[in-house]
């Protein structure tokens, strides 16, 4: 009795451990990212009774298709990921878990999830999915070696999820649809280049061109984010043209979009690791405030 005593003990925390090396594989807090945006465009495009299964359905969807993609992603990058010091703890770097057992996980739960779209919601936001995730691999994370470039590509996927949302929710592409998309395309620029700036050197050590690296005197990268934090700020009022939301968000939507493009011009003109630092806490913090402002103050 002992001996089985002793045998589980000694086995549930390396079942506990692979299996929290195979969630991390799935990037959550990317995951959660997805699911936000996405259960923002649904919402947003809900008329009528609210559907809470449709919504539901949605949600664990997008959430098993980005998991799944985020693995396929940890797999293809992980001889990268193994030379920086950012990321060279990730499960398949330091050897926690296999290559062939981590391909197989992302692909099943990319398979889960884009079947789980076509049979509980609609063709429509599989297409999307599928459109997201076969630009994420098989665009965006082979150019990150080849050119500075990937960025600008990457952000048509990394965009997507509320229009996913409000396809799911609509089973449309109407204006107002591509309206969020824009909105969260614009954001990333000055989110992820910020990002690139803190781990320039990491980044050059792995071979990713990204743009702080190939021009490391920060003036193009000054210039990307000051033009896209600057037009964010009259895209993000387009809801506000569309009859989407009222007065509140458009009060807030301005605060936010000047105070994030404040930031914005500050790591253009100081070029600092902690200004960039900043720049990306204001990043965390604009993108949930505009999405509370678009459900607080929808207009039905």
């Amino acid at each position: 009795m002992s001996t089985s005593v002793s045998t589980a003990q000694a086995v549930l925390p390396a079942v506990s451990s692979v299996l929290r090396d195979y969630l991390e594989l799935t990037k959550p807090s990317v995951v959660w990212l997805i699911v936000m945006s996405t259960a923002v465009g649904f919402y947003l495009g809900s008329s009528g009774p609210f559907s809470l299964l449709l919504f539901a359905h949605t949600l664990l969807a997008t959430a098993l298709l980005a998991g799944g993609t985020g693995a396929l992603n940890q797999w293809a990058e992980r001889d990268l990921d193994a030379r920086m010091r950012r990321t060279e703890q990730r499960p398949l770097p330091a050897g926690r878990l296999r290559s062939h057992p981590a391909l197989g996980f992302g692909i099943v739960i990319t398979l889960a999830g884009m079947a789980y779209l076509v049979l509980a919601v609609n063709l429509l936001s599989a297409a999307l999915g599928l459109l997201t995730t076969a630009c994420y691999i098989f665009l965006y994370t082979p150019l990150k070696t080849k050119t500075p470039f990937s960025t600008f590509v990457g952000s048509f996927p990394g965009a997507m999820p509320p229009l996913i949302g409000w396809a799911a929710a609509r089973n449309d592409l109407s204006i107002e649809g591509w309206v969020l998309f824009a909105v969260l395309f614009l954001w990333q620029f000055p989110h992820f280049y910020a990002i690139a700036w803190m781990y320039r050197e990491d980044y050059a050590r792995a071979g990713i061109k990204m743009l702080p690296v190939v021009e490391p005197d920060g003036v193009s990268t000054g210039r990307q984010i000051v033009c896209y934090a600057a037009a964010l700020v009259p895209v993000s009022l387009a809801p506000v043209l569309l009859g989407m939301v009222g007065t509140v968000y458009l009060v807030g939507a301005v605060l936010s979009g000047l105070g994030y493009l404040y930031f914005g011009v500050l790591t253009a003109r100081v070029k600092t690791t902690l200004q960039a630092r900043r720049l990306l806490q204001a990043s965390v913090i604009y993108l949930p405030v505009i999405y509370s402002l678009l459900v607080l103050d929808k207009i039905s």
